[in-house]
């Protein structure tokens, strides 16, 4: 997986457990190259605060509205409005790393909000993959 050479892309990164790897280095890249210092991703959202937002969903620690574990489905599912509006742009990339179980609950929450505007899911994450905008890496 690389990050696109457009340096205005949006970039959406989900993960789960060791998923998270890969974005680490994503994010050094974007945020860190030309640093010395080096620290986590809160010191990343002080350098950019407008450029990048981080949304946890730590399911052993957080529970949702109803009260059962957090995935990143639900988390996803709390934003997914915001998300599919960035999904619509063509400047928007998407990496998937981490376990295969949250590609269908992804899929479920996009299928629904892409037949709100008429689109067919399927095709268009299919459309996207092609023009290397929807990237998987899933175990």
């Amino acid at each position: 997986m690389l990050l696109p050479k457009d340096p205005n892309a949006t970039i959406i990164m989900l993960a789960t457990g060791t998923g998270i790897a890969p974005f680490r280095s994503f994010l050094w890249k974007m945020f860190f190259e030309k640093h010395d210092d080096y620290k986590e991703f809160e010191k990343m959202k002080e350098k950019a605060p407008n450029n990048l937002r981080v949304d946890y969903a730590i399911s052993r620690e957080q529970t949702n509205e109803q009260g059962e574990k957090m995935y990143i489905q639900t988390r996803m599912a709390q934003y997914a409005e915001e998300l599919w509006e960035l999904l619509k742009k063509d400047n928007t990339y998407v990496y998937m790393c981490g376990l295969k179980g949250m590609e269908k609950g992804i899929d479920d929450i996009m299928t629904s909000l892409a037949a709100k505007d008429g689109i067919d899911w399927i095709e268009y994450k299919r459309q996207m993959k092609k023009g290397e905008q929807w990237n998987v890496e899933v175990y």
